[in-house]
């Protein structure tokens, strides 16, 4: 594929524009600059869905390296490549050559090649598709079956739900939609912001991509060709938010080694399983051989026939049943102009699962859910569930439900439109709260998005307040303190010492209700792999289901002697900080900085719209949060506006030139003029 038939223009961001004779040279051309911008970015991805990171990055990326292994993370991909229609896998590999092509020079643009001693490596055609499943296998609700199965082991069945904690580990969005007769320039917007773990670079890649057939902006997935989850195309535009569907399941398996082989217990008896071993590499010390085993079921992905029954665990999920990711979705997106043509073509998603708002220049709009979710027993939406009962097999797929839309449309991980597909959703707060701004006003314009985007109310706070209302037996101090917070705005500020006290007393009330021997018995290690930690860390689960633990009947508790104790050591402390001292954006980074200063403070927290997660009573420090955010205008493209927390580029000027527009809520108005865009030669 040549060069020469594409076009490489950069605004004043460093945000790439191409434009290509035709569709496969489009994504040539795609492919061949996210390498120049993102090779070390795309190449961690690459060999973390090989399983081969720990080659390079040390002990500490095996955990990951043998989950991808045992999960089968690579051979699902290739399956699914293999089923692509032959237009889909030309277009995936025109952008694989791109990548290949682009790769050398990238990294000599990228200092992390240098500190680790990783050369550049060659993508195979099913790449794509790895990097794709690599970030989304755990994006469901697979570890949380983990957790409940752990907490019904330790306390019994009563307590399987007494976590309900909506979902806290699953990454979110909020999106809204506008119709024409709620805006200024009557024309539909769409506008809202993935939560995601803040990365660095940045999970979301701002592009356009421009060929005869198609001119669509968006965010891309840096490895993967054409526009998922956000793009205007001109006449139509689509968001997306996490579903919150339940779409994998965990079964217990019961495996023993006969004659050389592994064999697996399930409805018909005893099966040969799949068994083969695979080495991992690891920098610094020995090699690791990891045993890879899969049932009928699926890839088991905690334990083995040596092991200890109870925690001998199989994934399973539908690519892996299928042999489909909706890779072909991709292109039919790009080439979208009305409703229609993003509602046929999201029929064909698998995963993750979405709500899809769609809206276009001739006044249609969408509001729909997308992916597959297998239908079957309530059970295997609660925990792990026997591998061995008929019963909890799949028994086909749910239809993919819709909803009208009447003027404004919401989502935000909340029970709406998905939730006959899910166990466990957000918390209300955040879509209410949109709600309730968008209803103040009509007569919207795209700059006016920010105030919704940046809101920081707190109406999660309440109910711990209202709790502590009726505590009794207070002490001056802390009767004091008490009446503080009932005054104070439940605005997370990051100036604000009111929002600061509030967390630390809700750190307070966590370390307490963690230590109490009715849950710390919970803490004791669950058996299953190292990757699943942050699904199965007690102090996390009780942060997050705080309101719940607070009400639950848990044998000893005595509530009022804890939130006393809690408050009285809080006003005791007396030096309250501002909010925004401790609650700092904290990105993720394959190759970890230990001399890296704090982060920019921040304000908002995980149930505000303005949704910058910490962890209560663990840190204060931001882990997730807005990767992007978008404001799509259908009367001008020209009007949209978008921005991501650092920027365009992995390295070099545009690595974190947007940060200061991100911290303060502001957006980059779309360039879509191509006279105002700076063509670039070479690499």
């Amino acid at each position: 594929m040549s060069e020469r038939t594409a076009r490489r223009y950069r605004d004043a961001y460093g945000i790439p524009h191409l434009r290509a004779a035709d569709h496969e040279a489009l994504a040539f051309a795609q492919g061949r600059v996210t390498a120049l911008d993102r090779a070390w970015q795309i190449e961690v991805e690459r060999h973390r869905s090989q399983g081969s990171s720990a080659a390079f990055l040390g002990p500490d990326a095996l955990a990951w390296d043998s989950f991808a292994r045992r999960a089968r993370l690579d051979d699902t991909a290739r399956r699914c490549h293999a089923a692509l229609d032959p237009a889909t896998a030309r277009w995936v590999g025109s952008y694989v050559d791109g990548v290949n092509a682009g790769l050398a020079a990238g990294a000599t643009r990228a200092p992390e090649f240098a500190a680790t001693g990783l050369a550049a490596g060659h993508w195979r055609p099913w790449t794509p598709l790895a990097i794709w499943l690599t970030h989304h296998v755990l994006f469901a609700g697979f570890g949380t079956k983990l957790w409940r199965t752990h907490v019904t082991r330790r306390l019994g069945p009563w307590a399987t739900r007494l976590f309900a904690a909506e979902g806290h580990l699953t990454p979110g969005s909020n999106g809204w939609l506008l119709a024409a007769d709620r805006t200024a320039t009557g024309a539909a917007l769409i506008a809202g912001d993935p939560h995601r773990i803040i990365e660095a670079p940045g999970i979301y890649q701002q592009i356009r991509l421009a060929c005869p057939e198609y001119d669509v902006l968006g965010f891309a997935v840096p490895g993967i060709p054409g526009i998922a989850h956000f793009g205007h195309a001109g006449e139509v535009a689509w968001a997306i938010t996490n579903a919150m569907a339940d779409y994998q399941d965990g079964y217990a398996e019961r495996l023993r080694r006969r004659d050389g082989l592994v064999e697996a217990y399930g409805p018909d008896g005893w099966r040969a399983a799949h068994r083969h071993v695979e080495t991992i590499e690891v920098a610094g010390a020995d090699p690791v051989e990891v045993e890879v085993i899969e049932t009928e079921r699926g890839p088991v992905i905690s334990g083995g026939p040596d092991d200890d029954p109870a925690v001998t665990v199989a994934l399973r999920h539908p690519p892996r049943v299928t042999a489909d990711l909706g890779f072909a979705v991709l292109p039919a997106l790009l080439r979208a102009r009305t409703v229609g043509d993003v509602d046929a073509a999201v029929d064909g998603w698998v995963e993750p699962v979405n709500v899809v708002l769609a809206a276009d220049t001739a006044g249609g709009l969408l509001h729909r859910v997308a992916g597959r979710v297998p239908r079957r027993h309530p059970d295997n939406g609660l925990r792990v569930v026997p591998a061995w009962e008929a019963r909890h097999a799949w028994q086909g797929w749910h239809p993919m439900p819709a909803a009208p839309v009447h003027q404004v449309a919401v989502m935000a991980n909340e029970r709406g439109v998905s939730a006959g597909l899910g166990v466990e959703f957000a918390p209300p707060y955040r879509a209410d709260r949109i709600r309730e701004l968008l209803a103040a006003g009509t007569g919207w314009r795209p700059e006016q998005m920010a105030a919704i985007h940046t809101d920081t109310h707190l109406a999660a706070a309440e109910p711990l307040l209202a709790l502590l209302a009726e505590t009794p037996g207070l002490g001056v101090e802390a009767v004091a303190l008490r009446e503080r917070l009932r005054r104070w705005d439940r605005r997370m500020d990051a100036d604000s010492v009111d929002a600061g006290t509030f967390a630390d007393l809700r750190a307070a009330v966590v370390r307490r209700l963690a230590a109490h021997p009715a849950l710390a018995v919970l803490d004791a290690p669950s058996g299953y792999p190292e990757v699943f930690a942050p699904w199965l860390a007690l102090p996390p689960r009780v942060g997050y289901a705080l309101p719940a633990l607070l009400h639950a009947d848990l044998p000893g508790l005595d509530r009022d002697a804890l939130l006393r104790a809690a408050v009285e050591e809080v006003a005791a402390a007396g030096d309250h900080r501002r909010w925004g001292e401790r609650h700092r954006l904290a990105p993720w980074r394959a190759l970890p900085d230990p001399a890296a200063p704090d982060g920019p403070e921040l304000a908002g927290d995980h149930d505000c719209v303005l949704a910058t997660a910490s962890v209560p009573g663990v840190t204060d420090r931001c882990l997730r949060g807005p990767a992007a955010r978008y404001v799509w205008d259908l009367g001008r493209r020209e009007r949209s506006r978008w921005v991501v927390p650092l920027g365009a580029d992995g390295t070099g000027p545009h690595r974190d030139d947007q940060l200061p527009r991100w911290l303060r809520g502001e957006l980059i108005e779309v360039v879509s003029d191509w006279d105002r865009l700076t063509e670039e030669h070479g690499d």
